[in-house]
This record gives C-alpha cells, structure tokens and sequence, in this order.
C-alpha cells in the first residue's frame, strides 16, 4: 500500500507541476534565434548523448520547447531553464537516429509571448565513446590544492572521482590518458615524493619511476602504442612564468626536452640521438595508429626567455619498429614551422589512420592561454590541412582526443568567457567534413555558470576506468615505485 500511495502522489506531483507550467497564448513571431545557453542551435548530436538541457538569458520566466521529428515529439517546459525527461529523450534519439529533429522554443518576456526561429539537431547513428575523463582545476594553474580527475558518462549524468588530490598529500597529478579508447588501459602521472606514473593495464595498477640517470627529468606528456607495451613520453626542463596584463597569464616553456619510448614489460627506457637532440626541442609525442611511428613537436632552441616569441615547433615523425624496440634513421617533417609561421602543439592521430588533429598558435608550447589558438586536421592519406573554420573559435582552442570510430574528436575550449575550459564535441562525416561543435550537456543548463574549475584534457574511452579514488591512494602510499633501466 505505502508504494501505491508513493506513487499517487508523485503523479499528482507531476500533474500539479504540468498544470502550473506557463502555456504560450497571443503569440508573437521573431526571425531571431532564441538566445539559449549553452549554444545548442543547428549542432550534429550522436544518438547516444545525455539530453541537450539549455536556459535562456533574455529574462524569460516561462519557456515551451517542442522537440519534433517525423514521427515523435517532446515537449517541456520550464521558467527560464529547460531539462527534458532522460528517458523520453533517450526513446526520441534512438528512434530518430539518422534524422533531422526541429526544435521550437517560445518564450515568456516582460509578459510577452515570443516564438524564436526554429533550429535543428542532426541526429547521427555513430555513437560517441560512452565516457570521458578530465582534470578539474583551477584555471590559473598554479595552484593545485584541489585537483580532481573525473570520470563523467556522456549517455547520462553521472560523474565520478578517479583521483582526488586531497587524498594524495596534495600532489599535483597530470591528467588521464588511455589506450585505445579503453578503461582498462589508462595511465597519469603523480608527482610528489611518493608519486610516480599510474599505469593501469588489463586490470592490474603499477606505480612506475619513469626516470633513468641519462634522462633530464621524469617522464611528462604522452600516449600509448596500440599494443599496450609501450608509452612514449617526452621529458621536459619546464620554466613557468606569470603575465600581469592581458590575456596570457601564464606562460610555460622548455628549456630542454627530449623523447623516449617506455618498455612497459621489460621495464626500460628507449630513445635514439634523433629524438634527444641537445639543439633541439622535441616534445608531445604519439603513436601513429598502426603503432609503427612517432609523431612529435621539434624546435630548434633559442635565447629564453627573451626570445620565446621566436619558438616555434614543427610537426615531425619518426619510424618505430616495436618488434625489433629501433628507431628510424631519418626524421619526416609534416608541418614546418618556418614555412607557416606557426607553433604546432598535440598531435593526436585518429584510430583509423587517416588523420592526425593538432593545435597552431603564434608561438611556444602552452597554447591554454593564447587567444589565437586553433585547430587544425591533416589527412595523412593526401596531406590537406583542414583550417576546421566551424570547429574554432576566438579564444583558445586544443587538448584534444578522438572518440574510437574517429567520427567525433573533443577538445577544451575557452569561448565562453576566455577563462575556463570546457568540453566540446565535433562531428566529423564520412567526406572528413567537421561539424559545428557542442559543449558537454549538464543536468543543469547553469553549471558553466557557477562551477569555479576547468576541465582539462578531455579524453573519450568506451568503457570506464578500472579503478576508483580510493584504489589510488592506497597505490600511492603503500607501494613503491618501479624502477626503469
């Protein structure tokens, strides 16, 4: 009886809050948009996102949405905020998938009535990567007394903590890569004096010392070979340096860095005189997708800091041979920094091989906090470089990752108010055509409003992590790291 009675009154609930919902009457017609945020009008959505909730900032206090397609509808309703019905959102995509879906927004403002233009959302049938990890920090990045590396699933809106520095002696943690696009493979780097690189493989968690005596400083940026055996890292001299005015608050540049591979099942250290070059900067390297070369960022050094305008890294590959664990002979150089004028920053190769995604700036290495920054796509089968014009915009653009069908990458972005970071997705169709972008939908359409952190480095995987908060910080403080040779 108590369920029955539980269930009377949350439908009377419901039905009290429908019948006290503003319904649109004497209707005015606009050719305007509605001015909703986040901006979700005419964007490409998987058929597997979490519902696309948005507010309008125009004053309203009361909102009809209509979400229409050929042969089902939603309708919601709302003050200033709409936040659809995840199951009836979740019925209307995938029955919709490979559609078109119209949206209609009305509007109650200053006591009028105003229907905006209709826009759409293009339903498509290749899914993104079910999860997403990301660094939650502050956005000055030099404190880093509350880091955070979470774990949200995209299909809905559950979130949850992979590593909290709080738990961990207030180390500063590096973010959260995996391999393939799995969970079951995925490392980061705690720093400290009990720290050491987090490597999760096949269920089994390692805490890793990836330094060597020849080697300038631990291991810093880097990815994984497909087979799992392998990370590639660069090891980096940093130098950071604060702006007073404008908008680069910060600065961060290499005085040295080199690359070496990590042998992950022998426990050593790989490199090669063409990849640790005391001339020459090279930095943020990846595997290419077939695992048989290194893509990486080379510049050759200049006078720092006084001429770190001057410091432009090209984009360069290197052949590896994973059985014989050689290098190639010979250096290839894809986008040449003199040539273009341009720093290129994150390579990451899409899972097919068919392209490689990267950051361009004005200069340097730490793009977050240059306005100018783009990105760009190079088809690695015919060498055209996509501009990606829809994908950018007039803040800083980059951290990137590919979804695993290599139809979606998502990437940090500061367009908003060019302070914080935030996730978008991009759609790229079959022709290799981008789509506009989308940011990341919160259960509540005002939670880039009032959360005080960026998400750093987005990574896309299909299945969660393997590991949770805690597991981490008994690994940190109760086993030693591995040594590497």
């Amino acid at each position: 009886m108590r369920t029955i009675r539980f269930i009377y009154l949350a439908l009377c609930c419901v039905g009290l809050l429908a019948s006290c919902s503003p319904k649109p009457k004497n209707v005015t017609h606009t050719d305007s948009l509605p001015p909703i945020y986040p901006d979700y009008a005419d964007v490409t959505i998987p058929s597997n996102i979490a519902p696309l909730n948005f507010l309008l900032r125009n004053g309203a206090d009361g909102v009809e949405v209509k979400v229409i397609s050929q042969s089902d509808s939603i309708t919601a309703y709302g003050s200033n905020e709409i936040c659809f019905s995840e199951s009836a959102w979740k019925r209307l995509l995938a029955n919709e998938a490979g559609k078109k879906l119209t949206v209609r927004v009305t509007a109650r403002v200053n006591g009028q009535w105003i229907a905006y233009r209709p826009f759409t959302w293009d339903v498509v049938t290749d899914k993104l990567d079910s999860y997403l990890s990301y660094r939650l920090i502050e956005p000055s990045y030099e404190v880093w007394s509350d880091i955070r590396i979470c774990e949200r699933n995209i299909e809905n809106f559950d979130e949850r903590i992979l590593a909290d520095n709080n738990q961990l002696g207030n180390s500063c943690m590096n973010c959260h890569i995996y391999g393939n696009q799995k969970g079951d493979l995925t490392m980061f780097h705690l720093r400290g004096k009990e720290g050491g690189t987090i490597l999760n493989r096949d269920g089994k968690m390692r805490k890793l010392k990836l330094k060597t005596e020849g080697m300038i400083s631990p291991a810093v940026y880097g990815g994984f070979h497909p087979s799992g055996r392998y990370g590639v890292f660069s090891t980096n001299i940093i130098i950071p340096e604060f702006h007073s005015l404008g908008n680069k608050r910060m600065e961060v540049y290499d005085t040295a860095s080199d690359l070496v591979v990590a042998d992950f099942d022998a426990n050593r250290m790989l490199t090669s005189p063409l990849i640790s070059n005391p001339n020459v900067f090279e930095t943020f390297p990846v595997f290419s997708a077939d695992g048989r070369s290194i893509y990486f960022c080379s510049a050759k050094s200049v006078a720092l800091p006084a001429d770190v305008k001057k410091l432009k890294y090209s984009l360069c590959r290197i052949a590896f041979d994973p059985v014989k664990r050689q290098f190639g002979t010979t250096v290839d150089t894809l986008v040449n920094a003199r040539t273009t004028g341009k720093s290129v920053c994150f390579p990451r190769v899409s899972p097919d091989g068919k392209y490689i995604l990267y950051t361009v700036a004005d200069y340097g290495t730490f793009p977050i906090w240059h306005r100018e920054t783009d990105l760009q796509m190079m088809n690695l089968q015919t060498g055209v470089v996509d501009p990606l014009a829809i994908v950018n915009s007039n803040r800083s653009d980059t951290y990137h990752s590919w979804s695993s069908n290599s139809r979606w990458f998502v990437f940090a972005s500061k367009r908003d108010n060019g302070q914080y970071g935030k996730p978008y997705f991009a759609y790229v169709d079959k022709n290799g055509k981008a789509r506009k972008p989308f940011v990341l939908p919160q259960k509540h359409p005002s939670h880039y409003d009032e959360i005080l952190y960026s998400y750093n480095i987005p990574e896309l995987s299909r299945s969660k992590a393997t590991f949770k908060a805690s597991d981490i910080e008994k690994i940190y403080a109760g086993k030693k790291a591995e040594e590497f040779r």
